[in-house]
């Protein structure tokens, strides 16, 4: 079976090929949001062939969804501190950088509008998502291996709710989150999982009672 259009991960020059396409990708959707997204004009920014950036992508949506498989490959490792808060507030510091930075901050909001109205870049997003979470996890796992937080905590639901008002915040008010609303972000979802509020059945595990 062939790979889909900007799923492969090869070397070389057209390693640095995907690289300066998607940098130009990531320049244009922080300025101009997703209409801005031209296949062609992307491939001039960054002076590779148009033949080359169809072929290898095939689409905006395909070139919106390597770019995010790239950011969430690139993205800083977890920090452990010794401590679920220190490790959670490592986390909303990241989130927080992440979306005060005028450039990711623009780029995630031009994708996440995106999101809405384009099923593929929706699935695009949910994977992106999912690597990071993924990647913090296991703070909470072994907060509940030293006692910190109760047993059968749902730890990707713990670092979600980390992130959650801070991209809330960006969403709705336009206002980039600083460095107390990071804070509060990690204190709160500490709370409420010392709490017991995550204990109970992972969310990707409900399912609804027959009528």
């Amino acid at each position: 079976m062939s790979a889909e259009p900007g799923t492969v991960r090869p070397g070389g020059r057209t390693a640095r090929v995907r690289a300066a396409v998607l940098r130009a990708a990531g320049d244009v959707l922080a300025e101009q949001g997703f209409d801005g997204l031209d296949l062609a004009d992307l491939a001039r920014r960054a002076e590779v062939g148009k033949t080359t950036v169809y072929r290898r992508w095939g689409s905006v949506t395909g070139l919106v969804a390597d770019l995010l498989a790239d950011m969430a490959e690139q993205s800083l490792p977890r920090e452990e501190t010794g401590t679920v808060l220190g490790d959670l507030r490592a986390n909303a510091a990241l989130v927080q950088r992440t979306l005060a930075d005028p450039r990711q901050g623009a780029l995630f909001r031009a994708v996440i509008a995106a999101a809405a109205c384009d099923e593929r870049t929706a699935q695009a997003l949910r994977r992106f998502y999912e690597v990071r979470v993924a990647e913090w996890a296991p703070c909470v796992e072994q907060g509940v291996t030293r006692g910190e937080l109760p047993a059968g905590t749902d730890a990707d639901a713990v670092v979600r709710a980390v992130s959650a008002p801070l991209y809330y915040q960006l969403l709705t008010t336009g206002v980039p989150p600083g460095a107390p609303d990071a804070e509060r972000a990690a204190r709160a979802a500490h709370a409420a999982a010392v709490a017991g509020a995550y204990v109970g059945q992972r969310s990707d595990q409900v399912r609804l009672a027959p009528q």
